[in-house]
């Protein structure tokens, strides 16, 4: 009977502590050993002076780019020029000193310089800062002349006819067209085959350039090379340049007292004394 009154207790006392002891599992959806923190936003005074400290330092670097005297334009150098003069190219980039360094559109001026100087390939200006603006040209180099009348048309390796000339620059042949009576001018056109002139041109060696002195085009399939010497070379079409290129330079090196090559197909050159 003491035994069950002792047992009875025992389980009295475990169900009254069932869910105070140290072992009692932690609520459902709270972590253990976690607090809910609340998010401090700052004050409105802090909100307030990081407001006004970003409005000061704006302003600040407004009147520092456009207003002050610290980032203007002092100095413009120009480079890359050969035949255009300095003058020339600083007329037409029309970059003045004095001028607030951020309002320089280089941009702007690089399509200026292209539109006022054909002689202009390509054009880079950079601004360095504080004071310096940067201009490097690179020019147009001819690949053939053509006469026009007294004068000399310049026409670079893409066809682009950008100057004219009193003087003819030396080691540049002349393109010659006769091809009034040529059914290739109603083919092809007068300007392409203009443009054959300067692929075949394009495609000579450094040395053979410098002896060319008129490159012919009589027609689409004919064009001849005169060169110094009393020289002449049949080149045929403008096509396979690199080719021709090639055999002519073989051909010229095992027969150097000819005077007449043949390299319209470059597979099979032929050279002759006349």
């Amino acid at each position: 009977m003491a035994g069950a009154v002792r047992e009875k207790a025992a389980a009295g006392r475990e169900e009254r502590g069932a869910g105070a002891g140290p072992g009692r599992p932690p609520a459902a959806g709270r972590p253990a050993g976690r607090r809910t923190r609340k998010l401090r936003l700052p004050s409105r005074r802090v909100l307030l002076a990081a407001l006004l400290a970003a409005v000061v330092l704006g302003g600040f670097s407004g009147w520092a780019l456009y207003g002050s005297n610290w980032l203007r334009v002092e100095q413009v150098t120009v480079s890359g020029t050969d035949v255009l003069s300095t003058g020339e190219v600083l007329d037409a980039a029309g970059v003045f000193e004095g001028a607030p360094m951020a309002t320089v559109d280089t941009a702007a001026v690089e399509a200026r310089l292209a539109a006022e100087l054909r002689r202009i390939d390509t054009v880079d200006v950079d601004r360095v800062w504080p004071h310096r603006i940067t201009v490097k040209v690179t020019e147009r180099k001819p690949a053939v002349l053509l006469r026009k009348g007294e004068t000399f048309v310049e026409v670079d390796d893409g066809g682009v006819r950008f100057a004219t000339v009193r003087t003819a620059p030396e080691n540049v042949p002349m393109a010659e067209m006769r091809v009034a009576d040529s059914p290739s001018l109603d083919r092809f056109g007068r300007q392409r085959l203009r443009e054959s002139a300067v692929r075949v041109a394009g495609a000579l060696s450094e040395s053979v350039r410098r002896d060319t002195r008129t490159i012919l085009v009589r027609s689409y399939d004919s064009v001849t090379l005169e060169l110094t010497g009393g020289r002449t070379v049949l080149w045929g079409s403008a096509e396979r340049g690199g080719a021709k290129s090639k055999a002519l330079a073989a051909v010229m090196k095992a027969e150097r007292d000819a005077r007449y090559f043949d390299v319209s197909v470059p597979s099979a050159p032929a050279a002759s004394a006349s």
